[in-house]
């Protein structure tokens, strides 16, 4: 796997990391300040379905690490990071859909980075 592959996948799942701890624990302090086009009101009675967002998103963390740190074969980490990423740009794609365009730029374009220099390397750089 690629140097540049093997940074981005860390900075996506970094990105899912924080999000795990927002989501989870922060929601109602730090999630006001994240998402502004939330009403204050409405952290409180959402907490526990962005605890579950939240947990998710720790999923999306724990297959890019697994890839990342676990995986020794080459052939399977490339394929089981790209499901991860994969997951992660469609996840952003619909984030920036129905919640907020940021998004996109914060979850879809480092995991599409990330998928991109997956493939471009494909075959070309050895274990």
């Amino acid at each position: 796997m690629h140097i540049l592959s093997k940074i981005l996948i860390g900075l996506v799942a970094l990105i899912h990391c924080y999000i795990l701890v927002l989501e989870m624990f922060l929601w109602e302090s730090r999630g006001p300040k994240v998402f502004t086009n939330f009403s204050p009101e409405m952290f409180e009675p959402t907490k526990v379905f962005a605890a579950n967002q939240g947990l998710y998103n720790g999923f999306l963390a724990a297959g890019l690490i697994w890839a990342l740190v676990f995986i020794k074969d080459t052939k399977w980490k490339r394929n089981v990071a790209t499901f991860f990423l994969g997951c992660v740009a469609i996840a952003g794609l619909y984030g920036a859909m129905t919640v907020s365009t940021s998004i996109l730029f914060v979850q879809t374009v480092p995991a599409a980075l990330g998928l991109i220099t997956l493939l471009a390397v494909k075959g070309k750089v050895p274990k």
